[in-house]
């Protein structure tokens, strides 16, 4: 079920009246939390109840296991790198198999070998890479004694399938989403107020902005080799604000849905085309699975605490892991190591962690240097997006190339007007927010202060969306 479909306009109003005024108790809540997860997961295919439901048995079952053998280190280890496995085992067969197969036959066929295997037609899940991600941090927390697990089923399946976060994250810890779901909830209008306006700001993104560009970058795309340097440019941008407004877009969605469900899910974007350098960059998007592989890969092999060349080997496996995990395709592979290069610019330069704090603070407008620090790490995040965004190699060198072959301009105008409209009331308001948690999480700051504008802003936040929404599109990330 998607957020942006008319089936999703009466599922939420049922599920949110029966959670509380039919559901009493925290138990009977967690099971409805269960049913209308799986009601919504199975909406796309019911098959795909089968595995999320494998996960969360393999998962359940041996964090109790876990636990009840932690003076015997053997089984101990065995079973968590049994459900690591075999969680790895299902990603890899529904994502990677065709990608690992196809390049195994070419590598083959260039030593001599010919193989007569044949790919198989797989249907790929919704959401499999971040529910996997999900119960796997479950088993590496109860493992290393950050938690304990829960033997109360119910709840466990609430965790990993709560259905605001379960096809495109945030990728919840345990440590946090799982102790609301051991606690009684009780409805918080403060809370649920602030959940509606992220959802606006969200369904703005992703109906008004994300939509309307993703249509003139699909038209646009496979036709670059006739565009202009200019329009080529003009079209990595569009993309790049069709990305971020998508997956974010998504994220002010989820989170302020589980808002209205009592429920606190971590932040996952902060404002990241607001950064100073690509380090600042990634500490600022999907910060969910940049902390899971911050915590669970690169700090295990040593984080930054070792040698320069031992952080640069570091980087450059997580970074290569992370681009793998976006999808099995080279250009998502080369992605992560761009990202990893230019990362290992920053460590090398020794100013990786430079920027902590929001740009600009207590200021209306940033200075020059920041202005051109930000400028430069979003053209360096625009070139990353050409290359994730292109349907292999070629195409990403050809298309990277033509922006410089290409003549500067050649009377071709891509109709991008009311996206680039859009992107800057997009960027102005979220300039105005940067130091809050969503973009219409109003305070007593400018003039936002007063009660007649906020509604204002709202109203005409309805009103664009009812009129200037584009043709609707799936998530970007439910590929993933």
């Amino acid at each position: 079920m998607l957020f942006n479909s008319i089936e999703f306009l009466f599922f939420l109003p049922v599920i949110f009246l029966s959670y509380w005024f039919i559901f009493k108790t925290r138990k009977w809540k967690n099971l409805l939390i269960v049913i209308a997860s799986y009601v919504f997961y199975g909406w796309w295919d019911w098959r795909f109840l089968l595995l999320i439901t494998l996960t969360s048995i393999c998962s359940y079952c041996c964090g109790i296991i876990i636990e009840q053998n932690k003076e015997n280190k053997r089984i101990k280890h065995f079973s968590c790198a049994a459900n690591i496995t075999i969680n790895l085992i299902i990603l890899a067969i529904f994502k990677y198999y065709n990608f690992f197969l196809e390049n195994l036959v070419v590598l083959c066929s260039i030593i001599g070998i010919q193989l007569d295997w044949v790919t198989l037609d797989i249907i790929l899940p919704v959401g499999i890479s971040f529910y996997t991600f999900q119960a796997l941090s479950y088993t590496i927390d109860i493992y290393q004694e950050k938690i304990k697990p829960t033997r109360d089923i119910i709840e466990f399946f609430a965790f990993i399938s709560f259905f605001p976060q379960l096809v495109a994250g945030p990728i919840e810890r345990a440590t946090n989403l799982l102790p609301q779901f051991q606690r009684d909830r009780h409805f918080d209008y403060a809370k649920a107020g602030d959940g509606m306006r992220q959802m606006l700001w969200g369904f703005f993104k992703k109906l008004v902005i994300a939509d309307n560009c993703a249509s003139i970058v699909n038209l646009y795309w496979d036709d670059y080799t006739n565009l202009s340097g200019i329009m080529l440019i003009l079209l990595g941008v569009l993309f790049s604000f069709q990305i971020y407004c998508d997956f974010s877009g998504y994220s002010d969605i989820a989170i302020g849905c589980a808002k209205l469900f009592g429920i606190n899910l971590m932040r996952n974007f902060n404002f990241p085309y607001f950064s100073r350098n690509i380090s600042e960059f990634w500490r600022r998007w999907h910060i969910s699975l940049t902390t899971w592989f911050r915590d669970y890969i690169y700090f295990p092999l040593g984080g930054s605490r070792c040698s320069m060349w031992k952080i640069i080997r570091n980087v450059f496996i997580v970074w290569s892991i992370s681009g793998l995990w976006h999808g099995a395709n080279w250009t998502f592979v080369c992605w992560g190591l761009y990202h990893a290069s230019l990362l290992t610019i920053y460590n090398l330069l020794n100013i990786n962690t430079k920027y902590k704090h929001t740009v600009a603070p207590n200021r209306l407008l940033p200075n020059f240097k920041e202005t051109f620090q930000m400028l430069l790490t979003f053209c360096l995040a625009v070139v990353g997006w050409i290359v994730f965004r292109s349907e292999d190699l070629s195409q990403a060198i050809d298309f990277l190339t033509s922006i410089i072959t290409h003549p500067l301009y050649n009377g071709e105008f891509i109709d991008g007007k009311k996206c680039l409209l859009a992107g800057v009331v997009l960027l102005f308001i979220e300039w105005l927010q940067r130091e809050k948690q969503h973009a219409l999480q109003f305070g007593t700051n400018y003039i936002f202060k007063y009660r007649v504008i906020r509604w204002t802003v709202y109203y005409i936040l309805v009103l664009i969306i009812l009129i200037s929404h584009g043709n609707s599109q799936t998530f970007i990330y439910f590929q993933f």
